[in-house]
């Protein structure tokens, strides 16, 4: 029991570490941290009753609609809207590479639980490649999600727009990572070139993220202000 939940927890941890770590200049308090990864921890149950009930009331009638409906949409419009309702308006969200931040913490939150529920049901010699694919998956969701919050938070335009991507672009992600699971057949032909865009895309957001924060940084500093 032990080992199943600290190879649960692990991936989790240590892909928050990462890119908690990232943010070079101003680290976000922990406690919000915390509480972000907490509120993602606590949807999963909730959510998973919500899917359950959706199958067995037959509301889903092919794969497009099991992966993009029942769990891309409801997953990633809840992670947001905790993003949105808990962090947005916070006075610590305070830079753009702090969206990416959060969001990566409510997201590994609720991947945490759900690793840790299927390692328990399946076994631990899943862990590794659990690790590797849905739960680095849906840090990088989190990634590209809290990239386009912190830009509709820091543009003086386009806010909505930029609001509108920050949910729509890991839902067709997500959506696309799910149908690539539910297919069966030679799933691993595709989610690994799939799995390698995703961290290169990922990891353009936050160099651009980054890049953008100290603009920020720069622009705001006294001297420069006359």
């Amino acid at each position: 029991m032990i080992a199943i939940i600290s190879a649960g927890i692990a991936p989790g941890l240590a892909l928050l570490s990462y890119f908690y770590l990232r943010d070079e200049r101003h680290t976000e308090p922990i406690s919000l941290v915390l509480k972000t990864f907490i509120s993602g921890a606590m949807l999963v149950l909730p959510l998973m009753f919500i899917q359950y009930v959706v199958v067995e009331e037959q509301l889903v009638s092919n794969i497009f609609s099991q992966a993009f409906l029942s769990s891309a949409l409801l997953e990633e419009f809840f992670k947001w809207f905790i993003l949105f309702y808990v962090v947005y308006k916070h006075a610590e969200f305070d830079e753009h590479y702090d969206g990416i931040v959060y969001a990566t913490s409510v997201s590994l939150g609720f991947a945490t639980v759900e690793n840790i529920l299927y390692l328990l049901s399946n076994g631990v010699e899943f862990a590794i490649g659990r690790a590797i694919f849905p739960v680095s998956s849906h840090a990088l969701f989190g990634v590209v999600m809290g990239y386009y919050v912190g830009k509709a938070k820091f543009s003086h335009q386009h806010k909505s727009y930029w609001l509108l991507l920050s949910i729509v672009l890991p839902f067709t992600l997500h959506g696309i990572f799910n149908s690539i699971l539910l297919t069966k057949q030679n799933w691993g032909v595709f989610l690994l070139p799939f799995m390698i865009f995703l961290w290169w895309f990922g990891l353009r957001k936050v160099k651009s993220a980054r890049l953008q924060t100290h603009q920020l940084e720069l622009f705001n500093r006294p001297s420069l202000k006359g």
